[in-house]
């Protein structure tokens, strides 16, 4: 059975740095499995991506040495079931704020007696390289178990959330947090707090030895977020990717790059 080695860097304190997949496309999973990322997330939270394409470009992207990770829409058994059973090799649950809802996901990823993890699926399996009974054997040691961290409520009760065995790395998404930040009339933290409150989750993951990880828009801010110790880095999208190319390239033509999709 083939080796999750996302898994082991992070738990030998290297940094694993890899990219988000929004837009549900097989053959660019293909091609970015080959880039050199660690590690690729499927996005099915927040796209357009169903579960058959998903099982797609997971499979895709094991096949090509590659690490195929699942955002699931929602901290619920049936939807990380379906994720691992289709071919994911490890989880990122999105807003896990007590220590409750941490408790409940990695339950929900593992086999009994460690978890509540049904026996079922095939192809899980395949894209291990392994035979079913090697995959059940051997899974719980091998699924990466990610929890995000994006309300300021998980930040102030992160010692609870953090310290729950089997968590391998705590993951900030940047825009809901500092959404959770706003004040009454709107408007969002200063720089200066949201900075301090990213420390914060830096610490507190280094205190119950759990990787740090944080989504980076830009090449600088993930040198810079790698340098203060954060492990599982995610570098914008391959959608920002695509649009960061056009826009350099139409600049250095000194053609005009207002169009509306420029920000992604």
């Amino acid at each position: 059975m083939r080796v999750n080695t996302v898994k082991r860097d992070l738990r030998q304190g290297k940094a694993s740095v890899g990219t988000w997949l929004s837009l549900g496309s097989i053959v660019a999973s293909r091609f970015l499995a080959r880039a050199g990322f660690a590690w690729l997330t499927v996005d099915i939270e927040h796209t357009l991506v169903s579960w058959e394409t998903a099982c797609h470009m997971f499979a895709a992207i094991a096949d090509a040495g590659c690490v195929p990770l699942a955002r699931v829409p929602a901290n619920r058994h049936d939807h990380i079931k379906r994720a691992l059973d289709n071919g994911a090799w490890g989880i990122v649950v999105p807003m896990v704020n007590s220590r409750e809802e941490a408790e409940a996901a990695v339950r929900a990823a593992l086999y009994p007696p460690r978890g509540t993890r049904s026996v079922g699926g095939n192809v899980h399996a395949l894209n291990f390289g392994a035979s079913p009974q090697e995959y059940y054997a051997r899974a719980d040691e091998e699924i990466l178990i990610i929890l995000q961290c994006e309300h300021i409520q998980a930040v102030r009760d992160a010692d609870r959330i953090f310290s729950v065995p089997g968590i391998d790395a705590i993951f900030v998404g940047p825009n809901d947090l500092a959404a959770s930040m706003r004040t009454d009339d709107g408007k969002p933290p200063a720089p200066e707090a949201f900075e301090d409150t990213l420390q914060n989750v830096l610490q507190a993951c280094k205190r119950h030895q759990v990787a740090a990880g944080l989504h980076c828009m830009s090449v600088e801010e993930a040198s810079l977020r790698l340098a203060q110790g954060w492990q599982f880095v995610a570098l914008a999208s391959e959608l920002r990717l695509m649009m960061d190319g056009v826009r350099h390239a139409l600049s250095a033509l000194r053609m005009d790059t207002g169009g509306s999709w420029a920000r992604y």
